[in-house]
């Protein structure tokens, strides 16, 4: 009787660790990847010649869970099915949002009232990221994470319409956007918007 007791206790301990392990290796790549594909559409708004244009003073990032109803709105009836990547504000209160749908990226200006005003010109090419295997990367990008992000662990990459890549990082718990020329020189790490996860509108 003691053996047996033994043994189960001795199963479910091997279990118990099994079940943990897997827990602290859970990969959330996923997450990493829509992190970089936020920070993709961000960047891409903020330079976008119709934001340059039209809004005034820095573009703040927005929760995409806060934008005025008359927004979300007008994408579900435009843009039924889209994604929203990015959300911003200018200091006259514009709103810039970036969605997706079918692969297809666009950009879009409203007023402070929400009110839609155009859509962003160069947005769609911008925004848009291929993904890139973590295996083909330069090697100069592993060595620039492993001596500048101790901790992190390259999870996911991407290329936009420039050749850079959008290089995605996780510790477990942390996230970050670096970016890299097509050579694999660092060239600045990106912010991260707000609800960096995708947001579906139906």
């Amino acid at each position: 009787m003691k053996k047996i007791l033994f043994l189960l206790t001795a199963i479910s301990g091997l279990f118990l660790a099994s079940c943990n392990q897997q827990d602290i290796n859970a990969d959330n790549s996923d997450d990493v990847f829509s992190a970089i594909e936020a920070s993709a559409a961000r960047t891409a708004a903020v330079n976008d010649t119709v934001t340059k244009g039209k809004c005034k003073g820095k573009l703040t990032s927005v929760d995409i869970t806060t934008l005025p109803a008359t927004i979300t709105t007008y994408i579900n009836a435009n843009y039924a099915g889209s994604t929203i990547k990015f959300a911003g504000k200018d200091e006259k209160g514009q709103y810039v949002v970036g969605v997706s749908l079918n692969s297809v990226e666009t950009g879009l200006l409203f007023d402070a009232n929400g009110a839609f005003v155009q859509t962003l010109t160069h947005y769609g090419k911008k925004a848009r990221l291929t993904e890139v295997a973590v295996a083909d990367l330069p090697a100069s990008v592993g060595t620039y994470v492993t001596a500048n992000y101790a901790g992190y662990t390259i999870k996911k990459a991407g290329k936009d319409a420039d050749g850079n890549l959008i290089v995605g990082l996780s510790d477990g718990t942390n996230h970050k956007a670096l970016k890299f020329d097509s050579a694999g020189v660092f060239k600045e790490e990106l912010q991260i918007p707000p609800h960096g996860k995708r947001g579906k509108k139906k």
